[in-house]
């Protein structure tokens, strides 16, 4: 754990000490603000607000920005061969894979935990549910804990900032579209199929309407465990190299 919470802190204190960070949380809560004014302004006179406003647009925001938190990560310590000194440091392959998985997604959890003023502004317009609300926060917490966990996995497997980005897209298009899909399909069997592979599937279904399934905070788990277990196990092969 002490390995875990050096990276950790490492990890942090690069993304505050960034202005690239700054950048992409300013330009992510942009996009939130625009979007929650935008529905805001049509919910007052056409339809009820929606509790997991913001949540649902960070799950299509996700696919771009998730990359761009994760892509530097180990494939920026390839490139400039820092990633062998943390090798000869005293801590463990897991720990540095850990350790920079929870930088990344605290700093996410520091953004995600500013949106929260849209539902305080919303408090004063209306009554929202809130345990509807706390479910779909819960529930994109998770789900972008599983997209940061696939972005890092990527930027493991290369050294180059700008694949990993595009790899970790593509693969978060296709488990974000494969939700879509899933409602398309005709086949029931395949229809289901389809959606319960997908991170999509997993939170439009349960989290976003206000319900926490354990089949689904397990799906998210899983995928964050799998990445990071692959991510580790292609750190350790380069103490071989």
């Amino acid at each position: 754990m002490k390995g875990v919470w050096i990276i950790f802190r490492r990890e942090v204190g690069q993304y505050f000490a960034s202005p690239i960070a700054y950048v992409i949380a300013a330009a992510l809560l942009l996009l939130t603000g625009l979007y929650f004014t935008g529905d805001l302004t049509f919910s007052l006179t056409r339809k009820a607000v929606d509790p997991a406003l913001i949540p649902n647009f960070l799950t299509a925001a996700l696919i771009f920005f998730a990359p761009l938190i994760t892509m530097r990560m180990l494939a920026e310590e390839q490139r400039e061969g820092t990633l062998e000194l943390l090798l000869t440091a005293p801590v463990n392959d897991a720990a540095i894979v850990i350790g920079k998985f929870l930088g990344a997604w605290f700093y996410f959890t520091m953004v995600l935990a500013v949106t929260l003023v849209y539902q305080i502004i919303l408090l004063n317009i209306s009554q929202p549910d809130l345990a509807h609300t706390l479910c779909a926060h819960m529930g994109i917490w998770l789900y972008a804990g599983a997209t940061l966990a696939i972005g890092l996995m990527f930027s493991a497997l290369t050294e180059n900032q700008i694949v990993a980005a595009f790899l970790s897209s593509a693969t978060l298009v296709f488990l974000y579209l494969g939700d879509i899909a899933g409602q398309i399909v005709t086949n029931l069997d395949l229809a289901r199929l389809i959606r319960e592979l997908t991170m999509a599937g997993h939170y439009t279904s349960s989290f976003a309407v206000g319900i926490i399934r354990a089949e689904d905070v397990a799906y998210f788990a899983g995928i964050i465990a799998v990445m990071l277990f692959i991510a580790i196990r292609v750190v350790e092969s380069h103490r071989w190299r």
